[in-house]
């Protein structure tokens, strides 16, 4: 499977998995965003989520957490994004990470502990699973609604009438 194959796959099933636990979720329009889905956990509240598929190394499933900014190189999606919906052909599970949780260029969820034991940084896959995370948790780290309908109407309604007094 190509490359744009792979990652229209990898977005339907993080969809489908979303709106399977009655997570409301839009579809930017265009290529321009630095998230592929935008899930609404509760009304009002956005979530902003990057697809990435990964690959196994036998303990871990790896995946890529940096955008490519054609031409600047690879730049974070702190503040672009709010999580990273995995889905893991291996386990056939999809994963959300938060993108705060991700401090390199490569997200590494681990499914044992490591041969020498090392906990500090690990990140267990299982703490991830789509399953695990309530809806209040979502809540959290989403995005507040950037619109609050209505706000700032009023203002433009007064300038229009003001306007059209004068005019």
């Amino acid at each position: 499977m190509d490359t744009i194959a792979n990652g229209n796959a990898t977005e339907a099933v993080i969809l489908s998995a979303l709106v399977a636990r009655d997570v409301p979720v839009l579809l930017p329009f265009g290529e321009g965003q630095p998230y592929d889905l935008l899930a609404e956990p509760a009304p009002g509240r956005f979530l902003r989520v990057q697809c990435k598929a990964s690959r196994s190394t036998g303990d871990c499933i790896v995946f890529n957490c940096r955008a490519t900014d054609h031409g600047r190189g690879r730049r974070s999606y702190e503040g672009l994004a709010d999580v990273f919906g995995v889905y893991s052909e291996v386990t056939d599970h999809v994963y959300l990470v938060p993108v705060g949780d991700l401090p390199g260029f490569e997200g590494r969820l681990r499914f044992n502990p490591a041969r020498n034991n090392q906990r500090r940084g690990a990140r267990f896959a299982s703490r991830y699973e789509i399953d695990r995370w309530t809806t209040e948790q979502l809540v959290t780290i989403a995005s507040p609604a950037r619109y609050r309908g209505g706000e700032g109407l009023e203002a433009r309604d007064q300038n229009d009438e003001r306007a059209r007094r004068a005019g």
